[in-house]
């Protein structure tokens, strides 16, 4: 019996899938990006401690005017580039918990016209099994109906 089992979503399931993997590679990216930006804002406040450490050491051995100067600018523009950074780091994790959001919202969509499969199949095969039976049926009386004519 060659009944061939067809959803009549399957061209929508196949979209939904294809927006789930974009999604998923988005997301993926933005994760990199964000891990990204929060190594460079952690090696630049390591930096800083770094110097700072560096520069009480060195007062103590008794440091000059220009030398002071000389740390303090440096430190400055350490703040600076961490202030930057520290932006980068929020725009980076507010775009990345977004892009989960999107990714999650295609997931369900996904899961919605999965879960309509499997009934529909069930409901298919259910079907089938119907048919055969029916036909066991029909069969069992042509040959009963045989057997009693013989």
């Amino acid at each position: 019996m060659g009944m061939n089992y067809h959803y009549k979503f399957e061209k929508i399931l196949d979209v939904k899938e294809r927006e789930k993997d974009a999604a998923l590679s988005t997301y993926q990216h933005a994760l990199q990006a964000f891990e990204d930006t929060a190594r460079e804002l952690y090696a630049l406040l390591k930096k800083k401690e770094d110097l700072e450490a560096y520069q009480a050491a060195k007062i103590s051995t008794g440091l000059s005017v220009r030398e002071i100067r000389h740390y303090q600018r440096f430190i400055a523009d350490i703040e600076k580039s961490i202030h930057y950074y520290q932006q980068l780091v929020m725009k980076a994790r507010n775009r990345m918990n977004w892009q989960q959001q999107k990714l999650q919202e295609k997931n369900i969509e996904v899961k919605k016209f999965e879960k309509i499969k499997d009934k529909d199949y069930s409901r298919f095969l259910e079907k089938l099994k119907l048919d055969e039976e029916k036909q066991t049926d029909e069969i069992s009386t042509q040959t009963f109906f045989r057997h009693i004519r013989n």
